[in-house]
């Protein structure tokens, strides 16, 4: 486990998703501007790219492969690898493993490297123990459990330590905060008119708490009910939970 040293700064590297890296670049700072609020000397390896967990989500194997190969190249330091998507990190903690042959050098690079990526709320409460970094968000916010982040990666209290200690911030939690958003990457795609469902009782749990905001740490299922939202013309917002700890 790592520690906040008070005397140096930790240094880590920024791992960023697709997701928030096309879409949500806003975010990328605000990560930045919190880690480094936290006391973190952050590193940006510009050559990364995907992860590859669409392509191994759909079954293309080689593909993710060549993509986890480069991943293992390109943090290949010893810092941990921070990211704000609990999604990709949990892949690439337990995805990879299904790629490499056991007996080869590249199982066990990803064996000693996969704990040293680090999903950014886990970081900072578990790793670091910063909860509060003196954000200001005078709205009532309820939070969703991304499926990536509850039951992949496995963060559950993390993101409410952190959003409870906001100044002004009302947590109010939602009706069936567990369940799916209706995104799952290529299941919005295969199996629209149920997707649409679910992401609709989302919606509609959120609305119920008089919320104005669905803060998350999974920038896909923030998109996925954004966009149900505009279409709907509804009067609540989405955000990322970096985007709401970097408000000071």
């Amino acid at each position: 486990m790592v520690y906040l040293d008070k005397n140096f700064p930790m240094e880590v590297d920024l791992f960023i998703p697709c997701f928030i890296d096309q879409l949500y670049p806003k975010t990328v700072w605000n990560t930045i501007r919190v880690l480094e609020r936290a006391g973190c000397k952050v590193h940006y390896n510009p050559e990364q790219t995907c992860c590859g967990q669409p392509a191994y989500n759909s079954g293309y194997f080689d593909e993710a492969r060549t993509l986890a190969r480069k991943f293992l190249k390109d943090f290949r330091g010893k810092r941990p690898v921070v990211s704000p998507g609990a999604s990709c990190s949990g892949y690439v903690r337990d995805g990879f493993a299904d790629l490499f042959d056991e007996m080869s050098g590249e199982h066990q690079e990803y064996i000693h490297r996969k704990e040293n990526v680090i999903e950014l709320t886990d970081f900072l409460v578990n790793h670091l123990g910063v909860v509060d970094f003196g954000a200001s968000f005078s709205h009532k916010v309820t939070y969703h459990d991304a499926c990536s982040a509850l039951r992949g990666y496995g963060i559950h209290e993390e993101p409410r330590k952190l959003l409870q200690n906001v100044d002004g911030l009302e947590l109010v939690e939602m009706e069936e905060t567990h369940e799916c958003c209706g995104f799952g990457g290529t299941f919005a795609v295969k199996h629209k008119a149920i997707s649409s469902v679910m992401t609709q009782n989302k919606v509609e749990n959120a609305l119920k708490t008089g919320a104005e905001f669905i803060v998350s740490t999974e920038a896909s299922c923030l998109m996925n009910i954004s966009g149900y939202i505009k279409r709907q013309k509804l009067p609540v917002k989405v955000l990322h939970i970096a985007d709401v700890l970097a408000a000071f």
